[in-house]
């Protein structure tokens, strides 16, 4: 194969797109690889294609040496499938919705269970055509309120689904375990760091779920790992709930005047202050925050809730979110504390939430609902507000003086928590999901009626299992992975040539050593973009060879007069002058090392 940069469509550009917030969307945009078409939605060019076919040749490879075979779904789907699951409800907003000419409802598939599913149970009425792994490389669609960081998180994106069918559980288990095995060759293959995190389902429903994540400093989701080996996204991460206290000696609760003090930070420099106590200084820990929120369902319906925690922590919307979907969270508003003068802004406390607040004989519950973190557990006794302006409760016990409508995993997780498992104190770090693996169950097939006959001719609902890797975000993550401040620098399976060849100078013996270097190199088989562009400065050349990342440089120059081309790396690695005779030799026996490497 060989690409001449004269035809080449391509244009490099020497400024940064004004819209680019990490290093990956600057370069792929400014190497030609990409363009804007809207807010997240991109035009790929013939350089960052090639570079995608490669990611999915890998992807293809491992799947089918998984045992999957490859299907291919329409993008544009109807109505029906999605609302039998309940899911054109619960993703609201986050789908793309449109009418055909007749009024039929249709959606731009964000995820394909529903299709994969129905397409199983016209086929297949037995156990003995079990078990089954499909998978699909397609484009999905999600109406992103946010789309930001490029490819790693738009409106349009391409995905390899997989989907696997079973008759029980041992069965999902196994296709699970293979899926998971395929997915680390896939990663190593491509030479991304990865690490298996415990993750929340989300709208996918399932028991058992495990990410996929790239480190790295722009990654959007937090995960955490202890020492022992615990690793978890953080909106999976579930609290070390202390032990009850005895509160048969705690005293009685006493509300004091608290003047101007809004805040916890307020709150604790008065107690100390004025009610000081005898053993240590009051802490944030000491106090109960309430945070007031909107739950806003798919459906539009909008419901105040009030979460509980210490005072050092804040409420992790992500957490809260994880744990509450498929609603979303919003900050209270105006509106909502209008609608409920009881809650009194600084100075809330439990007396007027959840079950806390007495309601008469056959009357309907309208308190707000009241959720605490795991840590408020009984006999642990708070200062809090007294639901008053200028006044806050001291010595409130849980369980005691208040109770809740229930628990909820919404504090955010900080360094040195303790690991649920016991294996240490956690370590924060973020990452770029990459993979996600499900064990699905029977939701869809229950849904949709996929059934097949047992060994004893019972009708059985199929076990499923979901298996997704974001194949444009893995290509930003081998972006953000490989690269230096001159520009991207692909690892030699997924770049899009092996070889740059550039012909620098005027001279025509120049452009005929380089024109018969770069031939000789792709007759043998190695990928040879050629800078042969006749009237492009040197300096302008080898800017673009270091923006656009080929693994190795050739360069065809001022050497030539002494028989020799200079060959380097593009990052790393030492440049050699090797004579043209045995050049073509020596570039390709560098390539080889670079593939097998």
């Amino acid at each position: 194969m060989l690409l001449r940069m004269s035809t080449l469509f391509v244009r490099t550009l020497r400024e940064d797109p004004a819209d680019a917030e990490v290093a990956s969307h600057r370069l792929l945009v400014r190497a030609g690889y990409i363009r804007r078409a809207a807010p997240g939605i991109y035009t790929w060019l013939p350089l960052g294609l090639r570079v995608l076919g490669k990611v999915e040749g890998v992807v293809r490879e491992e799947m089918a040496r998984a045992g999957a075979q490859e299907v291919h779904f329409p993008a544009l789907l109807p109505k029906e499938p999605y609302e039998a699951t309940g899911r054109w409800a619960e993703y609201g907003p986050n789908i793309f919705r449109l009418k055909d000419r007749k009024g039929g409802d249709y959606l731009l598939a964000p995820t394909h269970e529903e299709m994969f599913t129905l397409l199983v149970k016209d086929l297949y009425s037995s156990y003995k055509d079990l078990p089954l792994t499909l998978f699909q490389i397609q484009t999905k669609y999600r109406d992103e309120a946010r789309p930001r960081a490029g490819l790693i998180r738009g409106r349009e994106f391409v995905m390899k689904d997989a989907y696997s069918f079973d008759v029980d559980d041992e069965g999902l288990a196994a296709s699970y375990e293979a899926q998971r095995a395929a997915y680390e060759r896939i990663f190593r293959r491509l030479g991304l760091e990865y690490v298996i995190v415990a993750a929340t389902s989300g709208a996918m429903g399932g028991s058992r779920s495990e990410e996929f994540l790239t480190p790295t400093p722009i990654g959007e989701d937090t995960f955490v790992r202890s020492p022992g080996g615990y690793a978890a996204n953080v909106e999976a991460v579930t609290t070390v709930v202390p032990e009850a206290l005895d509160w048969s000696d705690a005293p009685a609760a006493h509300v004091e005047d608290t003047p101007d003090t809004p805040t916890i930070d307020s709150l604790v420099a008065l107690a100390n202050e004025r009610l000081p106590r005898a053993d240590r200084p009051w802490t944030a820990a000491d106090t109960l925050k309430n945070v007031v929120l909107a739950l806003v369902q798919p459906t539009g319906e909008r419901e105040l809730v009030v979460i509980g925690l210490p005072g050092d922590r804040d409420v992790d919307l992500k957490r809260l979110e994880a744990a509450v979907a498929p609603a979303e969270v919003e900050p209270a508003g105006d509106a909502d504390f209008a609608a409920h003068p009881e809650l009194v802004r600084g100075y809330i406390g439990p007396s007027v939430l959840g079950p806390n607040v007495p309601v008469a004989e056959g009357a309907e519950r309208t308190a707000v609902r009241y959720l605490l973190d795991p840590r408020v557990v009984p006999g642990t006794r708070w200062i809090t507000g007294a639901n008053e302006s200028g006044r806050h409760v001291f010595d409130l016990v849980a369980g005691r003086d208040f109770t809740a409508d229930g628990t909820v995993e919404a504090a955010e997780v900080r360094a040195g928590d303790p690991a649920p498992d016991g294996t240490g104190p956690l370590e924060l770090a973020r990452g770029i999901e990459i993979g996600h693996i499900f064990q699905l169950g029977r939701k869809y097939a229950q849904a949709l009626g996929l059934t097949v006959l047992d060994r004893n001719g019972k009708a059985q609902v199929v076990t499923m299992g979901s298996y997704g890797i974001g194949v444009t975000r893995v290509l930003a993550a081998l972006a953000e992975a490989n690269h230096d401040e001159r520009g991207l620098a692909w690892p030699a399976d997924v770049a899009p040539a092996h070889v740059h060849v550039v012909a620098t100078g005027k001279d025509a013996a120049v452009f005929e050593a380089a024109d018969a270097l770069a031939a000789t190199l792709s007759a043998r088989g190695v990928e040879v973009l050629y800078d042969d562009r006749p009237k492009v400065s040197p300096g302008v050349k080898f800017a673009d060879a270091e923006l656009l990342g080929v693994p190795l440089v050739v360069v065809v120059g001022r050497g030539l007069a002494d028989g020799v081309v200079e060959v380097r790396p593009r990052v790393g690695g030492t440049s050699e002058q090797v004579p043209v005779a045995t050049a073509a030799d020596r570039v390709a026996e560098l390539v080889d090392e670079l593939v097998a490497g």
